[in-house]
């Protein structure tokens, strides 16, 4: 399967479960990874493959508009956007939220989905 991929995209949302969370919009680092159709490198057209800079300009203006409880809610919401704005054939979503545990590098969810069959 072809793909495209953006990773370490910085994005501002709302988003947590406590109070202190949720007075200002957090950075979050999003990894999208993006299956694309196979023809898209064999026509060397972009109206055949998924713009990544669109991707993630979309992504940011979205995100700034959202409020979120849930990473988990996020990503879903996310993979749904991709797939259904621009039409990718299967999304993973890697997001991180950067320093909010202690002594935590990492903390995050990531997720993976497939166009959905009518």
């Amino acid at each position: 399967m072809d793909k495209i991929f953006l990773h370490g995209i910085k994005a501002d949302t709302l988003i947590g479960v406590y109070g202190w969370e949720r007075e200002r919009l957090q950075t979050l680092i999003v990894d999208l990874d993006i299956g694309i159709p196979e023809k898209a490198g064999s026509d060397d057209d972009i109206a055949n493959t998924v713009h990544y800079a669109e991707v993630c300009e979309t992504l940011r203006r979205h995100l700034k508009e959202q409020d979120f409880l849930l990473l988990e809610a996020l990503a879903e919401y996310i993979a749904d956007l991709v797939l259904g704005y621009f039409g990718a054939v299967w999304v993973r979503v890697k997001i991180v939220k950067p320093g909010i545990l202690e002594g935590v590098r990492e903390v995050g969810v990531e997720i993976e989905r497939g166009k959905r069959e009518d």
